[in-house]
């Protein structure tokens, strides 16, 4: 099982799980001013249920710029708002040692109950206040995480964490979403995006970074050698009570269901509907394609 013991290079020489008091109270300190979403438990295990890991395309994009911007060994990654670790899982076959983040105490207790490969370890941290020391990291990724971050603390501390020649591989998913099934995609999809446009009211200041692909984001990496690149079309097949519980798995249907309760439920249940009358199904294990455009933010620093 995995486990929160025995982090490595922690800051101050700390070589428990847990650093000393006095980074702890910063941790407190900073998280305070941050975006605090997904701490229910309630949502962190629909979080685990519903959300998928990086696809396997995104996955060779990071590792093969990772490659060719340091080389080998990978030794240490942090995957920073790791949320229930989904994406902290399949960097473990690639590193010694990967560190899972995430300012969710919630979350992070819902990825230590997923089995994993024994050099996985986790931590309730700031993404602004890493419990690293520096240039200690060969890679930081964040997975539909770093709009939520507050931009300038967490490029700071990404420079200080990360090695000379590591990188900094900040990913997410577009708002430009498919769902395909024969001769059904336009209209599952259009259904989708009313789903989609409902929740947006709810999205928060931080979406905007989505819907802009990251380049403000981009913009305030410090780093000179650093891309944004086009999106990728990625796809996984998912049933559609799948595609339900990843639409409650967002922060935004969270906070829908948090201000009306009744409304958010019959948004759920009127979408299980049309679904199924569009597909002329009766169960929603009927399966779909679910198609998601991603965007990647690539970046190494200096030697």
């Amino acid at each position: 099982m995995n486990s929160t013991k025995t982090l490595p290079a922690l800051r101050g020489g700390e070589k428990s799980g847990v650093a000393g008091s006095a980074w702890m109270i910063r941790c407190r300190e900073a998280s305070k001013m941050e975006t605090r979403l997904f701490e229910e438990e309630e949502h962190a295990s629909i979080y685990q249920k519903y959300r998928f890991s990086l696809p396997p395309e995104m996955q060779s994009l990071v590792l093969s710029y990772l490659e060719e911007k340091k080389g080998k060994p990978f030794l240490l990654a942090a995957d920073i708002g790791c949320g229930s670790g989904q994406c902290t899982r399949v960097l473990a076959p690639h590193f010694e040692k990967v560190v899972g983040t995430d300012i969710s105490e919630a979350q992070i207790k819902e990825a230590k109950k997923v089995s994993g490969p024994s050099n996985i370890s986790y931590c309730v941290c700031p993404a602004e206040e890493l419990p690293f020391e520096d240039a200690s990291l060969d890679l930081i990724m964040a997975s539909s995480a770093a709009h939520w971050f507050n931009t300038e603390k967490f490029m700071k501390e990404s420079n200080r964490v990360l090695k000379p020649r590591g990188c900094m591989a900040l990913l997410t998913y577009t708002q430009h979403i498919e769902i395909h099934a024969k001769d059904c995609t336009e209209k599952l999809t259009a259904i989708f995006n009313e789903v989609e446009e409902l929740l947006l009211q709810f999205g928060g200041v931080n979406i905007h970074h989505v819907k802009t692909g990251y380049k403000e984001i981009f913009d305030a990496i410090p780093f000179p050698e650093k891309e944004r690149l086009p999106n990728t079309v990625c796809s996984v097949r998912l049933s559609i009570a799948d595609v339900l519980g990843f639409i409650q798995s967002f922060s935004m249907f969270r906070t829908y269901l948090s201000k009306d309760p009744d409304a958010a439920k019959e948004c759920i249940r009127k979408t299980e509907q049309r679904c199924l009358e569009v597909l002329g199904a009766s169960s929603t294990e009927v399966m779909v394609e679910m198609h998601m455009q991603y965007m990647c933010v690539l970046a190494s620093k200096p030697s």
